[in-house]
């Protein structure tokens, strides 16, 4: 049909069938339904209908191919989620598509990739800079990297940079490839519905599709109907780009997803691309990779020469045009319509950005473009840099001197950043002048609590469902009240925390009582107020384990923003205005709180830095780390939570440690104040305290700890040696505490005091002149207040009251008690009332509270159990005989008690008190071992006793029964006399003869298995202990000092005195406070900061100069170094290909001249009528010599037939003559020397160059490799390294060897390429040892190289081969290139050869067998066997010829051997004048053999 006219044909027409296509792409027989005699148009053809379009001439049905792709990429396979949909598809449901059902997390930043659709080669390194750049600016980003998505372009560039950095199971990277349905390859293989197909890579190279990229990992396949035409993809992407930057980048920000476009080559449809992305508003900035090529290089080169205003100069225009028409290859009109375009970019010059690869130094430079490219706020810009976590971006351009800020932006960035676990950020507001003071108010803090960004804690949720008693909704918002719950519960009932108390409480309400009215009123949630979180009480709340303490210092009450609560809600109402002008007292303190429960480590450890209360801070954060791990593991957790919050918790331990250490050695009295100071913050505790409730044992053994403790236990008491003797004398006889030593109140500042000791030392010091009695009365009263002094003085009471309890119990009970009854029970009594005293004066807020605290300590328990039973054998006493007896029996098992309780004294003893912990350890875990002994005493005693006793009645007397004996026998009383009942008893139970066997058997697991078992146990225990007893007693000795510091100084009885002088003063004396003046507050805390920062100073510095360190800085130097290497290794490589091209160039010119001459000569002779002359002696000249190396037969052919028409008819005949001359190249003597040298052994002795490598490569080397046939071989003596890599363990076995496949990782030289794949070959153990007999020595290494040899013969042969074959023969065969290695790990000599992909095909054996040809490559195969035979005089025949296609692989050249000779000629594989008989009588001459002009076997006979 004409082009112009539409063709119009009846139905069934073949033209339109299959010649035809639509304006779709399709063939018209494509199309399912059209009728052939519709007219068919071409494209661009107008018609009634109007010009064809995808709107008007398609329609949209629902997608049919949507699942997941499986890509199979070499030993790993890499699965992407793709879809067909129509190219104007609805953008809401695609991005619901992408974000909920393919689980795609909303980008932080989309970088659109665009560039040439076709190949283009990019240098090696502006690739490797480009892939660096590209995949950290998306990791560090979480960006989208949009491209086409195929197999083809700048795509396939962005596939290889994101192939070796992306896991082919998770990865972290957002390839996503749209390109159109259309030009797919392997359509058929997607088509399906949720499906999961594997997909081929490998396309057909003349087909005009494209196939997909694997290292993309999701693909929108944009249909609009057409086949093989880009274009409407376009639309789907600028649409879906268009659509995600009107997302948020953040939940928290207002600031959309920024989009930024990158151009690499391209051609001119980029221009017209980069044009619309710069007028779009708001503008996409793009950045353009200068040195790329074509459009990105036009781009670049009008950027670089345009000013501001967007103006060229008339040479710059010329120059601009040249290039567009060159590169493009466009006309005069489209490449103006092309500059046009070009010149509009330019006006928004601001929004592209030119950058040359090899100078691209910094992988943020996507980011800093979007950043700085566009006119955006500073607020935006560093809403983007916290989004994309980009510190350094925020440091050098954002956070600049002169930038202004709006008020409030810098602490709503920090907000964001405490939010989103910005550490690094934070740091750098708060260097930047963010105010934490300021900026941490109640409704900041809850917010931090309630947010959903960032690493959460499920754990916080469930111990404020704990605390609160009750489930709690999905959204139900964590108070600071819940959380003030919650910290009491993590660090003890005793706590108090400031955010439960009642000052705080009347705060919150009122407060959120103003948010809420105005709230209603102007429809916003804002609060400014804030909160103080150490806010002061009269009460004084501690840790429930450790309630007995000293008074410790208190500061003086600062500018307390909380006045004395009162019952006035307009009072109430002024404090709230108050306090909300004021920020916290420590808000590093609260922030510190808030990262442990949030489970923030590092936000953790940097606000531990900050602030004052380093010390108690990192001993805090232990304790609820530790406690939080204890209710991960009750709670089922899983175990890594436990695991993980231990380790924080030992690392905080470790920190409080350290400035314990560094405090103690800069000064040692600061240091014990530190322990003892008051902290306000910590509800009134001190940090000595809060690190014995966390059990920090390294913490509390520790020098300074001991020191105080020592200071402490001895009170204002100057003794060093025999202080025991010396405060019982002094207790005996109270005169000689006058001739006592006592400390100076200097030498005391560091102990905190009771206030009767300041309020002595007050009165005291109104006097100028101290009298001789106001001092002995202080010597008295420090000398009966050192804990020191009432251990002994109780302990003595209690000495004489365990004589007078045992004297009365050993003799007989009066109806009158004694005098010795009455004084052990006052005792008692006494002491009752001084436990009830203990229990009123503990710490909780209630008295439940108080009860369990105080009787959590064993002692405390063994001591209420002791005094109650004493009361009801006391009351029982009284009664008649059968009672009083009872009671008698009461007392008896009363002084159990009493007398266990001395087992206490011996804690103070550093001897003896580590052997106390190592008895209760051991009877804490004993429980599961006594119960299973339990279980087996059980079994034998009820099964014994059943026996034995059939008949008897029921009564209580059987439990007695059936443990009674049986448990004596644990400790050997085994009752031999019942052992065996029958033999004292002849009326015996039925079955008492099972007894012994029984109890044999009970006897053995009893006391043979248990017991042992029970002393291994025990003495493990023991061992264990043994190594930290020393820890554990200094641990424990706190508990033992507190507790008497704060006893009365006279024991039982006369300990009322002490509680009527307590009660009067505190009725009648107003106590002094215990303060410590605000000056000296802050000196503490000025050490404290600075002991931390000493601390960190000298571990940086150790961290410096650790060798870990200088292992990282020499790595990074030599990694250094080695790119820098390498770079100088491809520039001399590059220089090395450059001579080699030079050296080949100039080879064909020598071979051009010298044929030239040839010619010269010819047509001379033509010209002086001796044509005859000149063609013999040419055609001799000519079969000296071999062809040109650089000549092919084709175009020899062609010089010849071009020849031939310069002669006449008549020299026909002569011309004839010089082909075949040329074509019969003889068997020349140096190429036979050569050939059968080959057959020898030829010298090698290998030197390795790198030992201990895998493998070591040797190659046999030609004198000429550019004239095989006249080149005489020999093997290199130096070996090359390589490294290779099994790529399958399955082997591949023949007749002699057996094979595996291999990929070369690394080579030094180019005799392994890096990344192919070869084959290794070993011989078969049993060729070897075979061949032993002849090579007694190297055997494997001689079959080797006899078959590398073998190979290079065969390469000759066919080199000559196809020189002289008939140019109409297309075929030209060649034997691969086989390598000599040494495998170091093995120690053994292996043949290594390319791994040939396709079908592998074997054209004879090497006994003469040839298959029957159907081809002429088949046929080609065998007329070379024919030709080799032929060629060398029947001195050798080349069989067993294999391999795929025209490479061919293995072969064996048959040489006729002697009969008495049994050395091996030519490898193993020769089969010698036997393989040349069955080839001479099986062969059938084909086609080529004819061509070659081959003698038939007949005449070869």
């Amino acid at each position: 049909p004409s082009s112009k006219d539409p063709h119009r044909c009846p139905a069934g027409c073949q033209v339109c069938q299959n010649l035809i296509r639509c304006c779709c792409g399709r063939l018209i027989g494509e199309h399912p339904g059209i009728k052939c005699s519709w007219p068919v148009y071409q494209a661009g053809s107008q018609s009634d209908g109007g010009e064809w379009s995808v709107q008007n001439h398609t329609k949209m049905s629902p997608t049919d191919a949507f699942g997941t792709i499986s890509f199979q990429d070499g030993d790993h396979t890499y699965h992407a989620k793709y879809i067909r949909l129509s190219y104007d598809s609805n953008l809401d449901q695609l991005l619901h598509l992408m974000v909920k059902e393919w689980q795609m997390e909303l980008p932080k930043l989309v970088i659109s990739v665009h560039g040439g659709i076709q190949n283009f080669n990019l240098p090696s390194k502006v690739k490797q800079v480009f892939s660096k750049g590209l995949v950290k600016a998306a990791e560090s980003t979480g960006a989208w990297i949009i491209t086409e998505g195929i197999n083809s372009g700048v795509s396939r560039h962005v596939g290889d940079a994101l192939k070796g950095r992306t896991s082919p199971h998770l990865r972290k990277i957002c390839a996503i490839g749209i390109p159109p349905w259309g030009i797919i390859e392997n359509q058929r293989d997607l088509i399906g519905k949720d499906v999961v197909c594997l997909y081929q890579t490998l396309g057909n190279p003349l087909s005009k599709l494209s196939t997909l990229n694997s290292m993309h990992s999701h693909f929108l396949m944009a249909d609009d109907g057409t086949v093989g035409k880009y274009g409407n993809e376009m639309m789907l992407r600028r649409n879906l780009e268009k659509y995600i930057s009107l997302k948020k980048i953040h939940t928290r920000m207002g600031q959309g997803v920024p989009i930024v476009g990158l151009v690499l080559e391209g051609g001119p449809s980029m221009i017209l691309m980069v044009c619309e992305y710069v007028k779009a508003s708001p503008a996409v900035p793009v950045v353009v990779y200068e040195g790329t090529g074509r459009a990105a290089d036009i781009l670049a080169f009008t950027h670089k020469h345009t000013g501001d205003t967007g103006d060229l100069c008339p040479q710059v225009k010329e120059e601009i045009l040249m290039m567009i028409q060159n590169i493009f290859g466009l006309e005069q009109k489209q490449s103006s319509h092309l500059f046009h375009v070009l010149m509009e970019c330019m006006k928004h010059r601001e929004s592209v950005s030119r950058v040359h690869v090899l100078s691209l130094g910094s992988l943020h430079f996507l980011s800093l473009t979007c950043l700085l490219g566009t006119n955006m706020s500073a607020s935006d810009q560093l809403d983007l840099a916290l989004a994309w976590n980009q510190l350094d971006i925020a440091k050098k351009h954002i956070l600049v001197y002169g930038q202004h800020w709006k008020v409030g932006a810098l602490e709503q960035a920090m907000l964001d950043a405490l939010v989103m676990d910005r550490v690094d950020f934070v740091k750098l507001l708060i260097e930047h002048g963010v105010n934490v003071h300021r900026f941490l108010t109640i409704s900041r803090l809850e917010e931090l609590y309630n947010t959903k960004q960032g690493p959460s804690n499920l754990l916080l949720h469930h111990l404020v469902r704990d605390v609160k008693q009750n489930n709690l909704s999905l959204d139900y918002k964590i108070s600071l009240i819940d959380i003030g719950l919650v910290i009491e519960y993590l660090l003890g009932e005793a706590y108090r925390s400031s955010y439960t108390r009642k000052h705080f409480r009347i705060l919150y309400n009122n407060l959120y009582r103003k948010h809420k009215v105005a709230s209603s009123k102007t429809k916003k949630s804002k609060s400014s107020n804030q909160m103080d979180s150490g806010m002061g009480s009269t009460e004084s709340t501690l840790h429930s384990q450790f309630f007995r303490t000293a008074q410790p210092y208190k500061c003086k009450e600062r500018s307390s923003p909380f006045p004395k609560y009162k019952k006035k809600s307009k009072e109430d109402i002024n404090y709230a205005e108050n306090y909300a002008s004021t920020g916290f007292i420590y808000p590093y303190n609260d922030l510190l709180v808030w990262a442990v429960l949030m489970k923030r480590q590092k936000m953790a450890m940097f606000f531990w830095q900050h602030g004052e209360e380093a010390m108690v801070k990192a001993v805090v954060a232990c304790k609820l780390y530790r406690t939080m791990a204890h209710e991960a593991k009750q709670s089922n957790m899983v175990d890594d939570t436990s695991e993980e919050l231990k380790k924080y918790s030992k690392e905080f331990g470790q920190l409080a440690l350290d400035v314990l250490d560094k405090a103690f050695k800069q000064n040692e009295q600061m240091a014990m104040k530190l322990l003892t100071y008051e902290l306000k913050n910590w509800s009134n505790s001190t940090c000595l305290k809060l690190a014995v409730s966390v059990g920090l044992r390294p913490f509390v053994s520790h020098t300074c700890t001991q020191m105080l403790l020592t200071d402490m236990w001895m009170g204002r008491l100057k003794m060093r040696k025999n202080s025991w003797f010396k405060v019982i004398m002094s207790i005996l006889v109270p005169p000689t505490i006058l001739m006592l030593e006592f400390k100076s109140k200097a030498e005391m500042s560091h102990v905190p005091q009771s206030p009767d000791f300041h309020q002595l030392w007050y009165h005291g010091e109104q006097c100028p002149i101290s009298s001789k009695d106001t001092l002995v009365t202080r010597k008295i009263y420090e000398f009966y207040n050192a804990p020191i002094v009432k251990f002994w003085f109780h302990t003595m009471s209690y000495l004489a009251f365990l004589m007078l309890f045992t004297y009365t119990v050993l003799v007989k009970m009066e109806p009158i008690p004694s005098v010795q009854e009455w004084l052990v029970i006052i005792y008692i009594f006494t002491t009752a009332v001084e436990k009830v005293r203990e229990v009123f004066i503990s710490e909780p807020r209630k008295f439940c509270q108080k009860v369990k605290v105080w009787i959590y300590e064993y002692w405390n328990f063994t001591d209420s159990v002791a005094i109650i039973l004493f009361m009801i054998g006391f009351g029982l006493r009284w009664c008649n005989p059968p009672a009083q007896t009872a009671g008698r029996l009461l007392y008896c098992l009363d002084i159990i008690f009493w007398y266990t309780r001395l087992l206490d004294l011996f804690a103070v003893n550093q001897h003896a008190g580590p052997y106390l912990t190592m008895i209760g350890k051991m009877v804490r875990n004993m429980f599961y071992i006594v119960i299973m002994m339990a279980i087996v005493l059980l079994s034998f005693g009820v099964s014994r006793k059943a026996i034995l006793s059939p008949e008897e009645p029921p009564s209580w007397t059987l439990a007695r029964d059936i443990v009674f004996q049986p448990y004596w026998m644990m400790f050997g009383e085994v009752y031999a006399g019942e052992i065996d009942v029958c033999e004292t008893n002849e009326d015996c139970p039925p079955g008492s003869f099972l007894t012994p066997f029984l109890q044999a058997v009970y006897l053995f697991v009893q006391y043979i298995i248990m017991v042992n078992l029970l002393i291994a146990f025990f003495n493990n225990v023991y061992f264990d202990l043994k190594s930290i007893s020393n820890k554990l007693w200094k641990y424990n000795r706190y508990r033992y000092i507190m507790t008497y510091r704060e006893k009365p100084w006279l024991p039982p009885p006369f300990i009322l005195l002490s509680h009527f002088g307590l009660l009067m003063k505190c009725i009648f004396h107003h106590q002094p406070p215990n303060e410590l003046d605000q000056e000296e507050g802050d000196k503490l805390h000025d050490f404290e900061e600075q002991c931390v920062e000493e601390y960190f100073h000298e571990k940086s510095e150790n961290l410096s100069s650790s060798g870990s360190e200088r292992i990282r800085l020499t790595t990074e130097r030599v990694e250094e170094m080695f790119q820098q290497l390498k770079e100088v290794h491809e520039k001399v490589f590059y220089i090395k290909e450059s001579l080699l091209s030079l050296d080949s160039q100039l080879g064909q010119l020598q071979d051009l001249s010298a044929l030239t001459v040839d010619i010269l000569k010819v047509l001379s002779a033509v010209d002086t009528l001796k044509v005859e002359e000149a063609l013999l002696a040419d055609t001799k000249h000519q079969a000296c010599r071999k062809l040109p190396h650089s000549w092919s037969n084709a175009f020899y052919s062609k010089t010849l037939s071009s020849l031939e028409g310069l002669y006449d008819k008549k020299y026909h005949y002569y011309t004839c003559l010089f082909n075949l001359a040329v074509k019969s190249m003889f068997f020349a003597a140096v190429e036979r020397n050569n050939l059968m040298r080959l057959a020898q052994t030829i010298p090698f002795t290998p030197v390795q160059l790198f030992a201990g490598e895998e493998v070591t490569v040797y190659q046999l080397e030609e004198s000429s490799p550019m004239n095989l046939d006249k080149s005489m071989s020999s093997w290199s003596q130096c070996g090359t390294t390589a490294m290779i890599q099994v790529l399958s363990q399955e082997e591949m076995d023949g007749g002699l060897r057996r094979a595996m496949k291999v990929v070369c990782t690394w080579s030094e030289s180019d005799v392994l390429k890096l990344g192919q794949v070869f084959i290794v070959k070993s011989f078969l153990p049993e060729v070897v040892q075979t061949w032993q007999k002849i090579f007694h020595h190297g055997t494997v290494l001689h079959l080797c190289l006899r078959e590398i040899q073998q190979q290079r013969v065969a390469q000759k042969l066919i080199y000559t081969f196809n020189q002289v074959k008939p140019h109409t023969i297309p075929y030209t065969p060649r034997f691969l290139e086989v390598f000599l290695i040494y495998c170091h790990s093995a120690n053994q000599w292996l043949t290594i050869e390319k791994y040939m992909t396709g079908e592998f095909q074997k054209y004879n054996n090497n006994n003469g067998d040839e298959i029957t040809p159907i081809s002429l490559l088949e046929e080609l195969m065998l007329a070379f066997s024919h030709w080799t035979y032929v060629y060398t005089g029947g001195e050798l025949l080349v069989l067993d010829l294999q391999g795929v296609g025209e490479n061919l692989t293995d072969p064996s050249v048959i040489k006729p051997e002697e009969k008495k000779s049994r050395k091996m000629v030519f490898g193993p594989a020769n089969l010698g004048e036997d393989a040349i008989r069955n080839f001479i009588a099986k062969h059938r001459c084909n086609s080529c053999c004819r061509k070659l002009k081959l003698p038939g076997k007949q005449s070869n006979d």
